[in-house]
């Protein structure tokens, strides 16, 4: 399963419960639409961190890596080409 796959199943069966998972586009952002808040990104951190065996750092905790599901595969591809 690709990288996006993975992500957008992890978002649609932990935070879109009773939420049509058509209704999130790739670019949409988590925050935004509520669905995901501060305790969500934690959980999502630790998806990442184990599903695809990288580490994340407090500093790399910014919307701009972790806002929308665009945003978080190019931010997985980044750290696993480092």
């Amino acid at each position: 399963m690709e990288i996006r796959e993975k992500i957008r199943d992890f978002i649609t069966d932990n935070f879109m419960m009773g939420m049509n998972p058509e209704s999130l586009t790739d670019g949409d952002s988590l925050l935004d639409k509520g669905i995901v808040d501060s305790t969500g990104v934690l959980e999502l951190i630790g998806f990442l961190e184990e599903s695809f065996e990288i580490q994340i750092d407090d500093e790399e905790l910014i919307p701009e890596n972790l806002d929308s599901v665009v945003n978080l595969v190019d931010f997985v591809n980044r750290k696993k080409a480092s």
